[in-house]
């Protein structure tokens, strides 16, 4: 018999699930999540986790809580590791103190691991103290989907009210707390999905918030909080102040590769939606790189064109009989990024051009004797030919093998087709090869860009977007992740 993980996935945001969380969900073997648990966590548990979606969406639940309890127990006792992933923290209205104690009654061993609840959520992102020193000192958490069986009298004067699942039923709390000497002036607010990048957040007082939601037609979940402290959001509202909050961007990048950008817009504010248009494979016929390595001290230059063929190239040696010993050539890469996948192996790249496209690479070979030299250039199977065949006419012996393919995802098509669905057009996309570009026009369709902002990495990209008939809003400068950043950033300015 294994444990039970009750495991608090936070207020919406990934990034604010504890360590020991995520390590939990790295081990799964089975993940029973809710409604307000993110994908991307979800996504944490091994490829051979089972994943089981057990929300409660209002009226609609996917399973009874003692389906759920046994479903628990159930896998507990066939030895595996069990996480059940509930959304905020598992104590505080989550029904986990109801799962813990059916664990302990049927002798299943468990733990608890806290999460951030979504009134802490709001706090930090919404700008809205639950305690300060001139305002309040103490904090009441209530849940409003059931009005009258709360004792208002009691809890219905408390310096600051939070109150949960109550978005619906606020008019009636409102009426409650107004009837019980709260002034109708106290400041109150609604925020939904708090901490995400599409938070939304309505601020007013008891006697006007509840027209305000309906004017709004805010929908849950959405957590409600009345009292003094709610002014001091003027002041300290920093999140939905990120340059890029509620932007919805799209990352065309290959799954696996595309979390740096990821990461750069939604710390800006962005709402990213990874779009993979590529998906990296080996290559088709390894004979040629491997006759290559084979004959590796033979080669004058090495150069890379990619991260990518960095890696593939490095797989391939260590499945040789040579290693990095059989290396006498002096080395060359594209970019930044390229030549960070070749220092991680302790090696020095001796040349890299001031612009990280072909172009460029070339313009660094200028001043060098290329005549008889030997070049190997290992690269996508499908690549511009300029390398190649500017090195030769200067006089170098180029052998270009292929390290790897690239192609269009199988779910690619499916995924465009949701995250181009309207009414909730992304603000940009952005592409970071001419691949991405041919691989999203295959996958998706020109017309689907229709409104949405087009960034380009850098000239080549744009070129071949243009030949498409997509026209390029921004380009990056220079020609790397970072400078794709600075021109979504410039765009939206």
């Amino acid at each position: 018999m294994s444990k039970v993980y009750l495991v608090g996935a936070g207020p919406g945001d990934p990034d604010l699930i504890t360590w020991k969380g995520r390590r939990l969900l790295e081990q799964a073997d089975a993940v029973l999540f809710d409604h307000l648990a993110p994908d991307a966590l979800v996504d944490l548990a091994p490829p051979h986790a089972e994943r089981i979606y057990v929300g409660k969406k209002k009226s609609l639940h996917a399973f009874t809580q003692e389906e759920i309890c046994a479903m628990l127990i159930e896998r507990a006792r066939r030895g595996l590791t069990v996480v059940r992933l509930k959304g905020g923290d598992p104590f505080i209205f989550g029904r986990g103190g109801e799962e813990a104690e059916a664990l302990a009654q049927a002798g299943i061993p468990f733990e608890v691991v806290p999460g951030v609840t979504t009134p802490l959520g709001i706090a930090a992102y919404a700008g809205v103290p639950l305690t300060h020193r001139e305002h309040t000192s103490v904090v009441t958490f209530v849940t409003g989907h059931a009005v009258h069986a709360i004792d208002w009298d009691k809890v219905g004067l408390a310096e600051t009210l939070v109150i949960f699942m109550g978005l619906t039923t606020f008019g009636e709390i409102a009426r409650q707390l107004i009837a019980r000497g709260r002034s109708a002036d106290t400041p109150a607010m609604a925020v939904r999905w708090a901490t995400r990048p599409d938070q939304e957040t309505i601020a007013g007082t008891l006697a006007t918030l509840p027209g305000l939601i309906e004017r709004h037609a805010l929908k849950p979940p959405a957590t409600l909080i009345v009292g003094e402290v709610v002014r001091l959001r003027e002041k300290l509202d920093w999140y939905e102040h990120l340059p890029l909050f509620g932007k919805r961007i799209v990352v065309t990048r290959a799954k696996g590769q595309a979390e740096a950008l990821s990461a750069r817009l939604h710390a800006l504010g962005a709402h990213v939606l990874e779009l993979p248009t590529i998906e990296i494979q080996p290559a088709a016929d390894y004979g040629p790189l491997d006759q290559a390595i084979a004959s590796l001290a033979c080669y004058d230059w090495l150069i890379f064109t990619s991260a990518n063929g960095v890696r593939f190239f490095l797989d391939r040696l260590d499945r040789s009989v040579t290693d990095l010993r059989g290396l006498r050539a002096r080395i060359c890469a594209i970019g930044p990024a390229t030549r960070a996948a070749v220092e991680a192996l302790h090696l020095k790249v001796d040349l890299m051009g001031k612009e990280y496209v072909a172009e460029g690479l070339l313009e660094a070979f200028a001043s060098h004797d290329l005549s008889g030299k030997r070049v190997l250039l290992p690269r996508a199977a499908v690549a511009r030919d300029l390398v190649p065949t500017e090195l030769a006419r200067r006089g170098a012996q180029v052998d270009v093998v292929e390290a790897y393919r690239t192609v269009v995802p199988e779910q690619a098509a499916r995924q465009a087709r949701e995250i181009f669905a309207r009414p909730h057009q992304p603000h940009a996309i952005t592409f970071t090869s001419s691949s991405t570009v041919q691989n999203f026009a295959q996958a998706a369709s020109v017309a689907a860009l229709e409104g949405v902002r087009v960034v380009s990495i850098g000239p080549v990209t744009s070129n071949t977007a243009g030949n498409l008939g997509i026209r390029v809003d921004a380009e990056a400068q220079p020609f790397t992740v970072d400078g794709l950043v600075g021109a979504v950033l410039r765009l939206f300015s």
